[in-house]
C-alpha cells in the first residue's frame, strides 16, 4: 500500500495496474513525488500479476512538469539523479505501459509520457517541452524525441519549446489515439482490457522483441526477434494454449504468471 501523503500511487485491478501522479491542482514533480514515483514503479516491477500499466495524472492535468524551484544548482544534481532513476525504472518494465494523457502534459511530465511504450491523449492534450525558455534543456526528451520523431521534428520542439495539441501529436505519431473529453476514461479503459485479455508472457516477450530490436539493424534485430521466438516464446504454455484454442474455436485459458 501507498505511505500516507505518497504523491504517487499504485494499484492492481485484474492484470491491469494503475499508477497515478497525485500532487493537485496539476501533478507538479518535485523531489518527494519523484521518490515516490520511484517506490510504486518497484512495486509494479515486482508484482507478477501485472499485464499492462497504466499511468496517469490526477484532477485536470497528466502533469505540467519538474518544480522549477528543483532547478536550482543546489537541488539540480539531486533532482535530475531522482527523476531519471524514475524513467528509467518506468522503461526497463517488462509489461506495456500506457499513458493516459490529458491537460496539461508538459517538460517532465512530457518527458514521462515518451517515455510509455504508448500514449493515449485526451482531446485537451498540452504536450510539449517548454524548458528552452528558462535557457536549460530536457535530457530525456533530447535521447528519445529523436528516436520517435526523427531529429528535425525533435529539434523543432526542444529548440522552440512549442506545444502540441492531441491532433498534431497525434499526426506527428507522439500519441496513438485521441479520445475526446467524454469518450477518454471508456476509451482507455477499453485500450487497457484489450491489452490485459491477452497472455502477460506473450505480452512482455512481444514488448521485448520490439525493445531490443530498436537500436539493431533490421537483420540483427531480426535475428533477435526469431532467438526469443523459438527459444523462448516457444516454451511458453500459452503460446501452446493459443493456437489450440484458434484450432477449437474456443476462448484460451491463459496460464497466470507466478
Amino acid at each position: 500500500m501507498p505511505a500516507t501523503g505518497a504523491t504517487a500511487r499504485y494499484t492492481r485491478e485484474g492484470g491491469v495496474g494503475r499508477l497515478v501522479l497525485d500532487r493537485p491542482p496539476v501533478n507538479v514533480l518535485d523531489l518527494a513525488m519523484m521518490e515516490a514515483l520511484q517506490s510504486a514503479l518497484a512495486e509494479a516491477s515486482a508484482d507478477r500479476g501485472l499485464k499492462v500499466l497504466a499511468v496517469s495524472g490526477s484532477g485536470r492535468a497528466f502533469s505540467a512538469g519538474v518544480d522549477v524551484a528543483d532547478h536550482t544548482a543546489d537541488r539540480v544534481g539531486r533532482m535530475l539523479e531522482l527523476f531519471h532513476g524514475a524513467v528509467r525504472r518506468l522503461m526497463a518494465l517488462e509489461v506495456p505501459v500506457v499513458a493516459l494523457a490529458h491537460g496539461a502534459t508538459l517538460g517532465g511530465g512530457c518527458e514521462l509520457a515518451l517515455a510509455c511504450d504508448m500514449i493515449l491523449a485526451r482531446e485537451d492534450l498540452k504536450l510539449g517541452q517548454p524548458e528552452i525558455h528558462l535557457a536549460v534543456f530536457p535530457p530525456v526528451a533530447a535521447a528519445l524525441l529523436p528516436r520517435l520523431i526523427g531529429q528535425q521534428r525533435a529539434l523543432d520542439l526542444i529548440l522552440t519549446g512549442r506545444t502540441l495539441g492531441a491532433a498534431e501529436a497525434l499526426q506527428m505519431g507522439l500519441v496513438s489515439r485521441v479520445f475526446g473529453v467524454a469518450e477518454f476514461e471508456a476509451g482507455a479503459a477499453a485500450v487497457l482490457a484489450e491489452l490485459a485479455s491477452h497472455s502477460g508472457p506473450a505480452l512482455r516477450l512481444a514488448k521485448r522483441a520490439v525493445t531490443d530490436g530498436a537500436d539493431l539493424s533490421f537483420k540483427a534485430a531480426l535475428e533477435r526477434a526469431e532467438h526469443l521466438y523459438l527459444t523462448e516464446l516457444m516454451r511458453l504454455p500459452d503460446a501452446h494454449e493459443g493456437i489450440a484454442a484458434f484450432m477449437e474455436k474456443r476462448p484460451p485459458v491463459w496460464k497466470e504468471l507466478t
